[in-house]
């Protein structure tokens, strides 16, 4: 019986340290995995959008070596008193306002700071359509018609062989995905998992098999459709995503502050979502987009893929551009990039307003909200 009790208690101490070994040896994965599941909640999640970089894989980017690029103080905006319960309600961490590419109000709140560099969610997919556009006028797709497997051949097999560029570009790939950001067991739940624990991205994508329309034919918002987009871009250029958003599009701008990417485990840039960036060069990169591209004197994006990028481009009509969004009854040029929990740079050409605005909103997919939003940022762009 003792011998048994020893055996037991020797198995038992052999279990111990081989759960201490597996704990030390994937420490950084659970902490990310942990991180994952606790990003939301509320006593974190201000917290945690304004330092992606201490619970994720990152890769720094570079602003360039040029001056920071200047934005002019105007006289000082009055916002409709509604403003301030708004942002109360949505949580808005963070809001900059420019009239006529003049900085006339600037706020930040819930203790964040302006030098803080605060997650795009989706509004990184914005950036990634202008820098796009840059390769596209550069030659380094021969069609955006093409099949996105012959930049990216891991995709054959996958749901998205004979996907063309166009249809990832309009969110219109046809390939079956769960959005749903509150179901723990969504296909956007399970990417972020995958991207926690320190897996690949471009698997992800290529492990995707099945389709709930034929590729082009409707609309349906497929995050992953902007991840093979970087994939193509990737395999047209053989560069990665930092190196070529750094030279045709943060070193012309000159940036603030320089800008970083979640990654994966395999260090592929998250690009439909990990981007960070300070709120105040959100708001230079929307106003290079209201001028048609134009920077500083300099054509940073071509001027017509700024137009063709920012007007409806899906084929069943739907209001959605090349990684864009374009508002009900839009004015000329009125366009949105737009991230979960309260991301915006919103763009009125008509009236010279562009507003970058950075939240860590939890009730953001409740009904009216996001419609509640676009009225308030109209609103505000409408009093100056």
């Amino acid at each position: 019986m003792r011998r048994l009790i020893r055996f037991a208690l020797r198995a038992l101490l052999v279990l111990v340290l081989i759960v201490a070994a597996l704990a030390i040896w994937k420490r950084d994965e659970i902490k990310r995995l942990m991180a994952v599941n606790s990003l939301f909640e509320p006593e974190n999640i201000v917290h945690n959008f304004d330092h992606m970089n201490e619970l994720f894989l990152t890769h720094p980017l570079s602003r360039g070596a040029g001056p920071i690029s200047p934005l002019p103080e105007g006289p000082a905006a009055v916002l409709p008193k509604e403003a301030k319960q708004w942002i109360k309600d949505r949580n808005v961490t963070a809001m900059v306002v420019l009239k006529n590419g003049q900085l006339v109000h600037e706020g930040y709140y819930l203790g964040t700071r302006p030098e803080d560099l605060r997650i795009s969610w989706s509004v990184a997919k914005s950036f990634l359509s202008a820098l796009f556009g840059v390769l596209e006028a550069e030659g380094a797709f021969a069609s955006l018609d093409d099949p996105v497997e012959k930049y990216a051949p891991l995709l054959k097999g996958s749901a998205y062989e004979g996907v063309t560029i166009r249809d990832v570009l309009t969110m219109s790939s046809g390939v079956a995905f769960n959005e749903d950001y509150l179901d723990f067991n969504s296909d956007i739940n399970k990417m972020g998992r995958v991207l926690a624990l320190g897996g690949s991205m471009d698997e992800f994508a290529a492990n995707l098999k099945l389709r709930e329309a034929e590729p082009g034919s409707r609309w349906h918002y497929v995050s992953v459709d902007t991840h093979v987009l970087g994939m193509v871009i990737r395999g047209a250029t053989g560069k990665d995503i930092p190196e070529l958003l750094e030279t045709r599009i943060l070193a012309p701008m000159g940036f603030e502050e320089a800008p970083y990417y979640v990654t994966d485990g395999l260090g592929v840039s998250f690009v439909l979502g990990g981007l960070n960036v300070m709120t105040r060069d959100y708001a230079r990169f929307g106003q290079m987009i209201a001028q048609g591209g134009l920077w500083q004197g300099k054509q940073v994006v071509p001027a017509d893929w700024v137009k063709a990028s920012t007007s409806p481009q899906a084929k069943d009509g739907s209001a959605y551009g090349f990684q864009w969004w374009i508002p009900p009854d839009a004015s000329p040029g009125e366009v949105m990039a737009q991230g979960i929990y309260g991301q915006y740079i919103y763009i009125n050409p008509s009236l010279n307003v562009v507003i970058a605005v950075n939240a860590a909103d939890r009730g953001f997919e409740e009904a009216g909200v996001n419609e509640g939003n676009i009225a308030m940022l109209r609103k505000i762009a409408a009093g100056l």
